[in-house]
């Protein structure tokens, strides 16, 4: 069994002496004007199937620049062991990451201060009643203490028709399945 520890650094050991993180520029809002689809970033996270030889119940997932580096397994609630992530707490963090910092985007263009903003989400495995398969749901509960509530409904509905997994969670996301040569 392995003795591999969960993983998962804030930014790249060679990034470190760079000075305090900061948040993107606000000019990342500007509106793109080309015809076809423009990558800003890239990543590839793959996934091996470790001891049951099956990625979900006891897989390690690897990003290929080594910031993530997390074992993967089945829930309690599925039948499996945890003591481990799985797939639908990554979808929800990456989800609410995004949410908050494109939250956070807005907020710093309209001047709109947002301390102490905090995005929770959940996300439920279930049964598909339409092909009996299985599906998944996803709740964004957004906190913004102390922004009044009328620009805080605005800055979250404009959030919500900018943040990419927002998006992609309305909309769909385009995705090619293939065969490794």
């Amino acid at each position: 069994m392995s003795t591999q520890k969960n993983i998962v650094t804030a930014f790249a050991p060679e990034t470190a002496h760079q000075g305090p993180l900061q948040p993107p520029p606000v000019a990342l809002l500007d509106r793109y004007k080309g015809q076809e689809f423009e990558p800003i970033y890239s990543t590839i996270v793959t996934v091996s199937g470790g001891e049951a030889e099956h990625g979900r119940a006891s897989g390690i997932a690897r990003s290929d620049d080594g910031n993530l580096n997390v074992q993967l397994r089945l829930p309690t609630a599925l039948g499996g062991h945890g003591g481990g992530t799985n797939p639908e707490q990554l979808f929800a963090a990456a989800y609410a990451a995004c949410f908050h910092g494109a939250l956070n985007l807005l907020a710093a263009k309209k001047k709109i201060p947002v301390h102490d903003a905090n995005v929770q989400m959940s996300v439920a495995f279930g049964r598909d009643p339409v092909d009996g398969l299985f599906m998944l749901t996803a709740d964004v509960r957004i906190h913004l203490p102390d922004v009044e509530k009328s620009v805080a409904e605005e800055l979250v509905r404009n959030t919500e028709r900018f943040c990419p997994y927002a998006k992609m969670a309305r909309n769909g996301i385009t995705s090619v399945v293939a065969l490794a040569a």
